[in-house]
């Protein structure tokens, strides 16, 4: 039997703020900073005697979540005050790829290596440095772009906006420019636009009543923005028929696109199955995918699953 490794221990730490987004949405800082997270990346959190959901990573420093109130454990949520604990594994996952380096998911093999200041990889040894297209499929986690954007554009549907903030701070971190277009139902559903305008280029606001920002679907601003600006990189969250229409235009235009998927998870480590798509786990092999791969899957857009593993028609 092969061995089995915990890489992502369970951490309980306290709440250090909580702000009111809208009137379901609220984001927890933690006391924690992940400095390994990668935006797009989730943790599982974990509310005794009801057990755990994912959580997108909305900041790693400090570690934040987002939280809308919409079943049980989200509730329970909620209710948690500033001072309290929280518990959570993580970071889980696949992360988008902004063409840096990599940090969390590439270990060293070699027994006798040791660390200096000239390492290309932080927290990782001399011989990791210019690791082979191999090694990298073989971490799970190989790149999904190539080349180094200059100018992103990021889709953000709905709460799919929350990992978005995240990533557009990552981009601004390194010189990369990003664009955000964030949409939803109504002025009240709108979240992150005052987030994002501090990290971002542009910000772009649709709403599907024109309460907020354009009126109709962030789809219809993609088309004109893309007419307008050169982007060399597309990234989207959110409703998945949305992200569909975005990626299958990507994939037109000849735009590398990343698709960030949501799946019921139980154990967020590929044991149990329960998220899986067309024989890939969301929560290994993603959450984030190749535009191109997730639009071979016929699921993709079309059907998810409940807990117990049914079919349910989007």
């Amino acid at each position: 039997m092969d061995d089995f490794e915990i890489t992502n221990p369970m951490y309980t730490n306290r709440i250090k703020k909580i702000l009111e987004e809208n009137y379901r949405i609220k984001s927890i800082e933690i006391e924690h900073d992940m400095i390994e997270a990668e935006p797009g990346q989730f943790l599982m959190v974990w509310i005794p005697g009801l057990g755990e959901r994912p959580m997108s990573i909305a900041n790693n420093r400090p570690l934040t979540i987002s939280v809308a109130n919409v079943g049980t454990v989200s509730g329970e949520l909620h209710k948690l005050k500033q001072g309290e604990q929280i518990s959570y594994r993580g970071p889980l996952g696949r992360p988008f790829d902004l063409g840096l380096q990599y940090k969390t998911e590439l270990k060293c093999k070699t027994t006798q290596c040791v660390s200096t200041e000239n390492s290309k990889f932080e927290n990782k040894c001399d011989c990791c440095c210019g690791i082979d297209e191999a090694s990298k499929q073989e971490s799970g986690h190989p790149k999904l772009g190539t080349g180094n954007p200059k100018h992103i554009l990021t889709i953000g549907g709905g709460y799919g906006v929350v990992p978005m903030y995240f990533l557009c701070k990552t981009a601004r971190e390194h010189g990369i420019d990003a664009y955000a277009i964030i949409g939803g139902r109504c002025e009240k559903d709108v979240v992150y636009e005052k987030h994002l305008f501090v990290v971002c280029k542009e910000v772009f606001v649709t709403t599907d009543d024109g309460s907020r920002g354009k009126k109709g679907t962030v789809m219809a601003e993609f088309e004109w923005l893309i007419k307008e600006k050169k982007f060399d990189w597309v990234y989207t969250c959110g409703p998945e028929k949305m992200m569909k229409a975005i990626a299958e235009k990507c994939v037109e235009l000849k735009i590398p696109c990343q698709v960030s998927l949501e799946r019921h998870m139980k154990c967020g480590t590929g044991v149990c199955g329960s998220c899986a798509i067309n024989g890939m786990l969301t929560c290994k092999d993603g959450p984030v995918f190749d535009a191109e791969q997730v639009l071979k899957f016929s699921e993709f857009g079309k059907v998810s699953r409940d807990g117990c593993g049914n079919r349910k028609e989007m």
